[in-house]
């Protein structure tokens, strides 16, 4: 488990690696986990961390605990978690999101980006975003400047969203995606695998609070050699 520049405690971000892979797939319904001593071992974590990981699975309907027996998947469609708006996922499902934040400027918002929020400034946040620890998207994210006076980048967490809610009172309850194909902007990093200028997935994002207010704008460009766009509907 990489812990590097990480917002959310450890047991908490298996927990969300754990739902990530329940809700792709890649762990089946039924299927019975590894023992634990084990599972902790594979993920490099201590085993008291991965019971409190398990517990939250637990209370959230995923897991069901079988006394002498083990620990059961169970495949819950109502279940949500951090990463619940996050629609990259590796080439064969699932995968923990982390990032790497680049820059975070307060600026005048650009005649190219849709209109959003009330104010003419906005936060300007570019990061690397990572997928298990492979580098696999470039991001450029817009918050409308009314939700803070300034950010930073060691303000920042690897969830925006989670960061929104706890730091800012902002709570993002919708999000318009439209996907396609676009072009590597100049400012990304070789880590990614493409330069720039090459042909990639394309995301651009709409985040909407409860009273359909758009707060924020985002672009991503992705690498579709490593990770793929997923929407899974009820």
């Amino acid at each position: 488990m990489n812990t590097d520049g990480a917002d959310l405690p450890i047991f908490m971000q298996t927990a969300e690696m754990l739902i990530r892979e329940i809700s792709s797939g890649r762990l089946l319904d039924g299927e019975k986990l590894p023992p634990e001593r084990d599972m902790a071992s594979d993920l490099g974590i201590a085993v008291g961390t991965l019971r409190k990981a398990l517990d939250e699975l637990v209370a959230k309907g995923l897991l069901e605990r079988v006394q002498g027996s083990g620990n059961y998947v169970r495949h819950n469609p109502d279940v949500a978690g951090v990463y619940a708006f996050f629609r990259l996922e590796l080439l064969d499902g699932g995968g923990l999101p982390t990032a790497k934040v680049l820059s975070a400027e307060r600026r005048k918002k650009p005649e190219d980006l849709p209109a959003f929020g009330q104010s003419s400034e906005g936060h300007r946040i570019r990061r690397v975003r990572l997928i298990s620890g492979l580098p696999s998207a470039m991001e450029e994210i817009w918050l409308d400047g009314k939700w803070a006076s300034k950010i930073s980048t060691d303000d920042l967490s690897d969830s925006l969203y989670y960061y929104y809610q706890k730091s800012l009172g902002l709570l993002i309850s919708r999000v318009e995606d439209s996907v396609g194909i676009g072009t590597l902007p100049d400012w990304s990093v070789p880590e990614i695998g493409l330069k720039p200028g090459d042909t990639v997935g394309f995301v651009e994002r709409r985040s909407l609070t409860a009273d359909g207010e758009v707060v924020e704008y985002s672009r991503t460009w992705f690498n579709p050699d490593r990770v793929r766009y997923v929407a899974r509907f009820k």
